[in-house]
């Protein structure tokens, strides 16, 4: 069971949907704690709230989208009728073209539904030292990701070459902590060596060892949507939780994204063992 946060965060959309969602019967949370009020959210949810979000894109009402769920409408419709969002879209400006990056992306969760876990690896990630710089976005939807953490890596890479006092030592990674409702804390770090001298304003943070499950994500960043979800029905089906914020290791961006390979990194919180009678 996730918390509305963290359903939030692997749905890659806002409390305030969710809570809005809820309010109109849209997407019911699977639980209520009586005493509290908080919402509890199951994995196996986000198979709807990834066609709502897919009907609501290609411009339908929430009202029409409650019936056309109502009306139990298939994989295959809903493709068709993103497909055909997708010609439109080619049409469009090039401003609507991350919009169709991220209709694809939840296209991409309906085909998965009900496919085998991909390979995930758990492993030791080791206590690392980087350097980072850090920005602010609204939530964890791409297109409020996006224009944040694009430009932030741009500016890391600029830093680092003004900066005589730290030297690189491992690749780009991107985590990403949701502080408030409203705001998510975007990291662009890489790993590196520091001693005394100039940092060209470039902050020092240190992540602790953890244990973590892995999945490799080959394609553009913009579509790696599925593979977080399938980290997540993963964490579900093991009964293990999350222990951090989510990272993104860039193993190879050659200058085609569609080429890219991403390892994502989900820690893992410590396995709590049920004491067994002798």
């Amino acid at each position: 069971m996730f918390t509305i946060g963290e359903f939030a965060r692997h749905g890659r959309v806002s409390v305030r949907m969710l809570r809005h969602y809820d309010a109109i019967g849209l997407l019911r949370p699977a639980s209520v704690d009586p005493a509290t009020g908080h919402r509890g959210y199951e994995a196996g949810q986000l198979a709807r709230l990834n066609r709502i979000v897919a009907l609501k894109d290609l411009g339908f009402t929430l009202e029409q989208v409650g019936a056309m769920l109502a009306d139990n409408v298939g994989v295959a419709q809903v493709r068709a009728m993103l497909t055909l969002r997708r010609a439109e879209l080619e049409q469009a400006l090039a401003a609507g073209m991350e919009r169709l990056t991220q209709v694809e992306a939840r296209l991409r969760t309906l085909e998965d539904e009900g496919l085998p876990l991909p390979g995930i690896v758990v492993k030791r990630l080791p206590a690392t030292r980087l350097v980072e710089l850090t920005g602010t976005a609204a939530s964890f939807r791409p297109q409020d990701i996006g224009p944040v953490v694009r430009p932030l890596c741009a500016e890391l890479g600029e830093r680092l070459r003004g900066a005589p006092a730290v030297t690189p030592a491992g690749r780009l990674t991107c985590f990403y902590e949701q502080l408030g409702e409203n705001e998510v804390v975007v990291h662009a770090a890489i790993p590196a060596s520091v001693t005394e001298g100039e940092r060209n304003g470039l902050e020092v943070v240190d992540l602790p060892e953890t244990e973590a499950a892995t999945l490799v994500h080959r394609g553009a960043i913009d579509l790696v949507l599925p593979s977080w979800q399938a980290l997540v029905r993963w964490l579900e089906a093991t009964g293990r939780r999350s222990g951090g914020p989510q990272r993104e290791l860039y193993l190879d961006c050659p200058e085609d994204p569609a080429k890219w390979i991403t390892e994502l990194q989900e820690p893992l919180a410590p396995s709590v063992r049920v004491p067994t009678r002798p």
